[in-house]
């Protein structure tokens, strides 16, 4: 089915707001999620509201929690996020941070203990929009591992999301968001719900051999995520790993801590303004210059043009815009579902739903 990302965005709010957040919480959750949705990454968007709601209901999830400082010492600063909603802690705490980094040029801000962050682009986006540059260094722990180091076949980390922002004078900032396994989970759970095979290279089954069949993440005997680009890819997940869980959330993937059904996130970020390396206007005219020089680029026999990070979710977000968000059914059945066991009856879901 396809619906309209107004309505979509009131259907999550509601859900929310049923399971008893405030309604002004409950609108920016729903948004963030559903901006996911628009910038063609449904695996961080409504798709999550299950596994949501769920933890409401099972207590890991703080409905009502903000970002707390836990430590401030000018150009670092430590925030926990209380199991809190991902998207208000997490914007929190980088609210904080870019406040700070105007202060004093750059800013090391750790957030730990936030439910699921979301679409860490987003975080990017406000840095980037304010001005600065940003990395982020993510994992993800409270529940089983995912991943599989290159070379084994045992899952042992998760898809530990890495994002980097520059931002431009004169457009939208320049955005590179990815899991650093070869796909996200929510993308092989989206494949899965729609009957579809994922990319090769995605997944291996529990001998260790690569397969498209998203269901080895789903049915035993259980296969893993891969990383991306081999050795590369697992060598920036081990770094994700030790820098937003050792260090900032002091929580990593090892056994020796606590799984279960959670969703938690730990974050590192870097952010700084580039004006205090003195020559703002000639990195606005080279990130210019650059970007115009990708553009140029002849495109490769079936390729329409070169794009630079940022770019498809940007298109996506034209268009979704336009014609709406496709959701399938498994996913649909999986929102009508979440709305009552938040407590929705089922004249509240249809009205909430628009009908759809």
């Amino acid at each position: 089915m396809r619906i309209n990302h107004e309505q979509l965005t009131a259907f999550a709010t509601a859900i929310f707001a049923s399971a008893g957040t405030e309604e002004v919480r409950a609108r920016k959750v729903a948004h963030h999620l559903v901006m996911a949705n628009l910038k063609g990454h449904d695996s961080h968007g409504v798709g999550m509201i299950p596994a949501y709601v769920g933890n409401i209901k099972n207590g890991n999830l703080n409905i009502a929690a903000d970002a707390a400082v836990l430590r401030d010492q000018g150009a670092v600063m430590l925030f926990d996020g209380q199991f809190g909603f991902g998207q208000l802690v997490g914007s929190q705490a980088t609210e904080l941070a870019i406040a700070r980094a105007r202060e004093t040029g750059v800013v090391c801000a750790g957030v730990r203990n936030c439910h699921h962050l979301g679409r860490i682009g987003s975080y990017g986006e406000q840095c980037g929009e304010a001005g600065l540059v940003s990395i982020h260094f993510v994992n993800v722990v409270g529940h089983a591992p995912l991943v599989s180091p290159f070379g084994g076949r045992e899952r042992r980390m998760t898809t530990n999301p890495f994002c980097c922002t520059v931002p431009r004078a004169d457009d939208i900032p320049i955005v590179l968001d990815m899991a650093t396994s070869a796909v996200a989970q929510g993308k092989v759970r989206v494949a899965h719900m729609k009957g579809e095979q994922v990319p090769a290279g995605s997944l291996i089954d529990h001998q260790g051999q690569p397969t498209t069949d998203p269901g080895v993440m789903f049915n035993e005997p259980l296969g893993a995520l891969g990383p991306f680009g081999m050795h590369k890819g697992y060598g920036m997940a081990v770094m994700c790993e030790l820098l937003g869980g050792a260090l900032a959330g002091e929580w990593t993937a090892q056994p020796d801590n606590e799984r279960g059904v959670q969703i938690v996130n730990h974050m590192f970020m870097v952010i700084f303004d580039p004006a205090a390396f003195g020559g703002l206007d000639r990195f606005n005219s080279e990130v210019t210059a650059m970007v115009d020089y990708l553009h140029s680029t002849e495109p490769a026999l079936g390729v329409d043009k070169v794009r630079i990070p940022g770019e498809p979710e940007r298109e996506a977000l034209a268009e979704r815009s336009a014609a709406g968000i496709d959701i399938d059914d498994n996913s649909w059945a999986g929102l009508l579902k979440a709305a009552a066991a938040a407590g929705m009856d089922d004249a509240a879901i249809s009205a909430a739903a628009g009908g759809a």
